[in-house]
């Protein structure tokens, strides 16, 4: 009797023991496996979140296409302070690459040119400059369209009366002229614009007999 007791005695420890161990292991595998299921989660929200970033990047590049453009503005860009690159401002790519003193160039003359109208109307005026830069009939530096004269008579009426020097630049025009650099090109090929209301009769009569009218946009009509 006495050793089937003892015998029951040990039976039980054991067992005991055994299910004490196998408590133990349960919770090493989940200690040592918590990490790597944490880190599975947040990898899939980061997939989550970059599929869904690509897929704004997508319509974006969509929107692009027909004409209508997010307005990721230099000065925006340079003072966001976010240590994350945006994918998009990856994706997209100058067509023109000035250097700094030409940039100061072209946004001084879109301002002193355009700094009433909408940013349609300064991107127009952007798109003119640039597509002198790239016709054969003008020079082939932002600051030699700009301040070209003709028999000794300035091309842009802002370096006449000295608008150009004066002006403050906005985002708005800061945007226009990126939009402008990133290839937006509104312009229908437009080398010329002219405010009728305040040109010099004579200076409308040659564009009217000379050049081809394209179309008006605010204040300004555009001609080629």
């Amino acid at each position: 009797m006495y050793r089937k007791a003892v015998s029951f005695l040990i039976m039980l420890s054991f067992l005991f023991w055994a299910c004490s161990c196998c408590i133990k292991g349960m919770n090493l595998v989940k200690l040592y496996t918590e990490p790597v299921m944490t880190l599975t989660i947040e990898l899939k929200e980061l997939d989550k979140k970059a599929g869904e970033k690509e897929k704004e990047c997508v319509q974006e590049e969509q929107l692009s296409a027909t004409g209508v453009q997010s307005t990721l503005g230099i000065v925006d860009s340079a003072i966001s302070e976010q240590r994350v690159i945006d994918f998009c401002i990856l994706e997209q790519k100058y067509i023109y690459e000035l250097p700094e003193e030409e940039l100061e160039v072209l946004l001084r003359i879109v301002e002193a040119e355009a700094g009433t109208e909408d940013e349609e109307g300064k991107l127009l005026v952007a798109n003119v400059v640039l597509n002198r830069l790239t016709d054969d009939q003008f020079p082939d530096t932002i600051a030699g369209v700009v301040f070209q004269k003709e028999n000794g008579i300035a091309q842009f009426s802002p370096i006449v009366d000295g608008a150009y020097y004066q002006v403050e630049i906005s985002d708005e025009t800061i945007n226009a002229v990126e939009r402008a650099l990133l290839g937006e090109d509104i312009s229908q090929g437009a080398l010329y614009f002219a405010a009728r209301k305040y040109a010099d009769n004579t200076k409308m009569k040659w564009f009217d007999e000379n050049l081809n009218y394209l179309f008006v946009h605010g204040g300004h009509e555009f001609f080629k």
